[in-house]
């Protein structure tokens, strides 16, 4: 929850390529106060069965930048996996190599204190796209 000194974040991740959502992603986040500072690691938590991380720390007072970083490699391996498994048991041929060709997709974003930042990720195995969510 945001203060009017802080900024909050949350997040959520939809696999558009299987139309649910992507449960048992890892997501770091990091933040800076300006954009000549370093980044500070501030934690992690990993996204649930309906892909919502509701659990993020909290942003300390003075932050200006906000990333956050998702590993989807090991989600799509994952996956990868699963339908390798469901194609085997129903004998269907082989489409398309599901593999990540983004191992990991970087969000970086400028905050102001007081607000609350809702950053959804809509993800397939070979593009994303981001916005800024209620």
């Amino acid at each position: 929850m945001s203060t009017d000194t802080t900024a909050s974040v949350s997040t959520h991740i939809l696999d558009t390529s299987i139309g649910r959502p992507a449960g048992g992603v890892a997501i770091a986040l990091a933040a800076r106060a300006g954009s000549d500072a370093e980044w500070t690691a501030l934690g992690g938590s990993v996204t649930d069965a309906d892909g919502r991380c509701k659990d993020l720390p909290a942003l300390p007072e003075g932050i200006t930048h906000v990333r956050l970083d998702f590993e989807t490699e090991a989600y799509f391996s994952t996956q990868h996996s699963a339908k390798k498994q469901a194609e085997a048991q129903q004998d269907a041929p082989r489409v398309r190599d599901s593999g990540a060709f983004f191992p990991e997709v970087a969000i970086t974003f400028a905050v102001t204190p007081g607000e609350h930042y809702h950053v959804p990720l809509l993800l397939n195995p070979f593009g994303y796209s981001v916005y800024r969510g209620s």
